[in-house]
């Protein structure tokens, strides 16, 4: 009885007109582009100023490649990771991030996943095509297992001791 029962409810569904959509849905078609997402919006005058992408460095006359070039000049510390020191995306940024947080340095942070240019462009500027990317003093050191080495070693104490004597005189 009851397997009568669902196979009359499944040809009573099955003759709806939505029910021909769900096959198309399952079969892929519809699906697929369903699925499809896009983090980039044209300028749409129908999309609110407030919903459109923006780049921190747009008005900026400067390249990406002087812009790698300026942060590493300006910051003792850099990183460049996926996310932001308050929000890692990925483990070995946030790896990266904790370790040199515990020698309280201040240091300068961008997110390569906001900008795919700036990204290619740290690349070619260390020659590194893995991230996070971490410069101390000018001078590419290299990423999380490289920092964490270094931390674990005393290194990288010794390496952040001008950046922390600089930091407690500012104080």
């Amino acid at each position: 009885m009851a397997r009568s029962l669902s196979s009359l409810l499944m040809k009573g569904v099955a003759g709806l007109p939505a029910a021909h959509s769900l096959r198309t849905a399952v079969a892929g078609s519809f699906y697929h582009h369903v699925m499809t997402y896009s983090t980039n919006v044209t300028d749409d005058p129908d999309t609110h100023e407030d919903f459109r992408p923006t780049s921190k460095l747009v008005g900026s006359d400067l390249s990406n490649n002087a812009i790698v070039e300026q942060d590493v000049k300006e910051n003792p510390v850099m990183i460049y990771m996926k996310g932001v020191p308050d929000m890692p995306q990925c483990g070995f940024s946030s790896l990266a991030v904790r370790v040199l947080k515990t020698y309280h340095v201040p240091f300068g942070a961008r997110n390569i996943l906001e900008d795919s240019e700036l990204k290619t462009a740290v690349k070619s500027f260390s020659n590194w095509p893995t991230f996070p990317q971490i410069f101390i003093k000018g001078e590419f050191v290299g990423g999380s297992d490289i920092i964490l080495n270094m931390h674990q070693t005393g290194e990288l104490k010794e390496k952040l001791k001008d950046v922390t004597a600089n930091q407690e005189s500012k104080e």
